[in-house]
């Protein structure tokens, strides 16, 4: 049997219908993320007024038809959106480490409520960035938490495969905005696309009462036998969980923890358990790239975070109708579509790769792809080649779900001890967002100046770059057991002990 049909029956049967729940409500955090990166791409010339057309309801509609904006503009109001990102991203690691998961997910999804509802009712520029915001915020936050989240209810051996169903749902969020795009850019209806992920994100904090907080932060939090029953819940009865609460390094018998209630009532400021490393304060943002300790994990997390962005592949996502317009004018919104599909089933197909292959190899073939792919649209495009062009997009974005695509969500779980994790998602997806700050204000700018494509020898000079670096610093995960392992720091650290 091939190891890749092995690693999917081995899915099918530790996925417990209660556990496929959990992931398809969750995940809709990052569904948002890919929404919102997308919903302004194939209605941008309606929205901005460079294209008139009548829509289904627009006599009914009191709204403005359009919003009167330039090419500089535009970049901002879509740039804008990283910034509330940015925020989201900082603030949510610290909130989710002291309030727990479940609660700051159900504050996400309330920002990806409201910020909707400002964009779908905007009447000019402000408003419309106001929404974008706001959304902003609730996104950032939900790629910090969800796969943080998702690594901690996954059963142990299919991590890096569950991991990957946060890029499979951020795909997904973009396809579904390039089709609303694809039918709806015309008139007032564009309002509708927006509109859309506020109805969505509404469904999922009222789904979110049906979903249990993470077991295992319940059990670092002093609750192992509520951790035990949750985790029971989502196994199943047949799935012995002996060893995955031995690896929570908490005990889990009512007179340990009543012995532990009672220790901490005679002796304040003192946390004992039965194993020292369950007492592990969380790490802040600043401490852990402050402390040597974890500073190597959050540099390899930075470095693979830009490495995702700065390649290029949210310049396909957010401006590829307005790119390849001018090259493919019939065909250039139904083959944004196309790409956004195609990107969902290779992240789809793909995610058991890192299981079977490692995760570096899967981001080293990616940053690969990616960088010849961007040599080649950036031929295709000078010399007007329209196959060149189709071929290259596509291969760039295939590329991009092999490994850049899913990959960086599931590392930061891996670098580091649980007592960092938060903190050190939150630094990778500051660096996600920042570089998708760049990608989205400066690439339509760049390629303006430059012209012609010229701007993908830049995303391909920058995937030599990273290529070079993660090829150096950052460690393989696949197989190992603890940050220690990972960084080789295993039996330095039993001797201390």
């Amino acid at each position: 049997m091939a190891p890749q049909e092995t690693l999917y029956r081995s899915l099918v049967r530790d996925t417990t219908a209660y556990l496929a729940f959990i992931l398809l409500i969750t995940t809709i955090g990052p569904l948002q993320f890919g929404f919102h990166l997308a919903e302004l791409n194939a209605p941008q010339d309606v929205i901005t007024c460079k294209k008139e057309s009548i829509g289904a309801y627009d006599k009914d509609v009191k709204l403005p038809q359009c919003i009167d904006m330039n090419t500089d503009q535009f970049a901002v109001v879509s740039s804008i959106y990283t910034l509330g990102g940015l925020l989201g991203a900082l603030a949510s690691g610290p909130c989710c480490n002291k309030y727990g998961r479940l609660i700051t997910m159900r504050l996400i999804s309330l920002f990806l409520v409201i910020g909707p509802a400002f964009e779908s009712s905007a009447s000019n520029i402000g408003l419309l960035s106001f929404g974008r915001v706001i959304s902003g915020v609730g996104a950032g936050a939900a790629i910090v938490v969800v796969p943080i989240y998702i690594s901690e209810i996954a059963p142990p051996k299919e991590k890096g495969l569950f991991g990957a169903f946060t890029q499979v749902m951020i795909n997904m969020g973009i396809l579904i905005a390039q089709l609303l795009g694809y039918f709806l850019s015309r008139g007032n209806l564009w309002r509708i696309i927006l509109g859309t992920a506020g109805i969505i994100s509404l469904t999922q904090l009222l789904a979110l009462f049906l979903v249990p907080e993470s077991p295992k932060w319940l059990a670092e939090h002093r609750k192992p036998q509520l951790a035990r029953k949750i985790l029971r819940k989502i196994r199943g009865h047949r799935v012995d969980l002996d060893e995955e609460v031995k690896a929570w390094n908490v005990d889990s018998s009512e007179q340990d923890i009543e012995e532990e209630e009672t220790l901490l009532e005679a002796s304040a400021g003192t946390h004992p358990t039965s194993n020292p490393k369950a007492a592990k304060a969380s790490i802040g943002i600043l401490g852990a790239f402050l402390e040597p300790q974890y500073r190597p994990a959050v540099i390899a997390v930075i470095a693979v975070m830009l490495a995702q962005q700065l390649t290029g592949i949210n310049s396909i996502m957010m401006y590829s109708v307005s790119l390849l317009s001018e090259l493919l004018p019939t065909t250039a919104a139904l083959l944004t579509v196309a790409v956004s599909a195609l990107n969902v089933i290779i992240t789809t197909v793909c995610a058991p790769l890192s299981d079977k292959i490692g995760r570096k190899p899967c981001i080293m073939l990616s940053i690969a792809g990616m960088g010849t792919s961007s040599i080649m649209l950036a031929l295709g495009i000078y010399y007007s080649v329209r196959v060149l062009s189709t071929i290259a997009t596509l291969t760039f974005v295939a590329s991009f779900g092999v490994g850049l695509g899913p990959v960086p969500f599931i590392l930061a779980n891996e670098l580091v001890g649980p007592e960092a994790v938060g903190a050190t998602q939150s630094w990778a997806l500051a660096a996600n967002w920042i570089a998708t700050f760049l990608v989205s204000q400066f690439f339509p700018i760049l390629n303006k100046r430059l012209g012609r494509g010229r701007v993908y020898y830049v995303f391909a000079g920058f995937a030599v770059l990273f290529a070079g670096f993660i090829a150096w610093w950052v460690p393989e995960t696949k197989g190992k057991h603890g940050a220690e392992e990972v960084w080789g720091r295993k039996e330095a650290r039993e001797r201390v002990e």
